[in-house]
């Protein structure tokens, strides 16, 4: 647990600095979310909170559409801890917008599920609806596995409410 609080602290420390350079429009958006972590196992079931940074700057055109690079951290109320890195792809609609996205990162599991490795992939799905032209709320799904790196992969599925905003 110690070396996940000293990654988290890099994290915050890298992304929150070069969150405040520039201009409000920079194109850095912040995504704060809570919910439940593993909410269809009863013995591992928790809250959970994260933060996640999308950088609209940085990104790749591709046949699948727009990819953007997102990096988070979440820890659920039995210290478990999940920081990742990947990306995501937008799909707009009007003030709907559809978000798959897949990260893979570090996983502690804290006093809370043994997940069967410390590389997890996190794969999600997220709708949001635009509140403003710099902000949106959503709901999300995601399901955290090892893919098999383990000698067991559990995994994990949580739904969470999201506060995306653009600083």
């Amino acid at each position: 647990m110690l070396k996940l609080n000293k990654a988290i602290i890099v994290f915050f420390v890298l992304f929150f600095s070069s969150a405040s350079a520039g201009d409000n429009t920079s194109g850095n958006k912040w995504s704060f979310y809570t919910g439940t972590f593993d909410f269809s196992d009863d013995g591992a079931k928790s809250t959970l909170f994260g933060v996640q940074h999308i950088n609209e700057n940085l990104y790749k055109e591709t046949f699948i559409g727009t990819l953007q690079p997102v990096t988070g951290v979440m820890i659920t109320a039995d210290n478990a801890g999940y920081i990742y890195t990947g990306f995501q792809v937008p799909y707009q609609s009007g003030s709907l917008t559809f978000t798959p996205s897949f990260t893979p990162g570090l996983y502690s599991e804290g006093d809370g599920k043994d997940l069967g490795h410390v590389i997890e992939f996190k794969s999600e799905i997220q709708l949001s609806l635009e509140l403003s032209p710099n902000s949106e709320l959503g709901i999300s799904y995601n399901h955290i596995s090892n893919a098999s790196l383990g000698d067991k992969n559990p995994g994990a599925n949580s739904y969470m409410f999201n506060f995306i905003k653009k600083y």
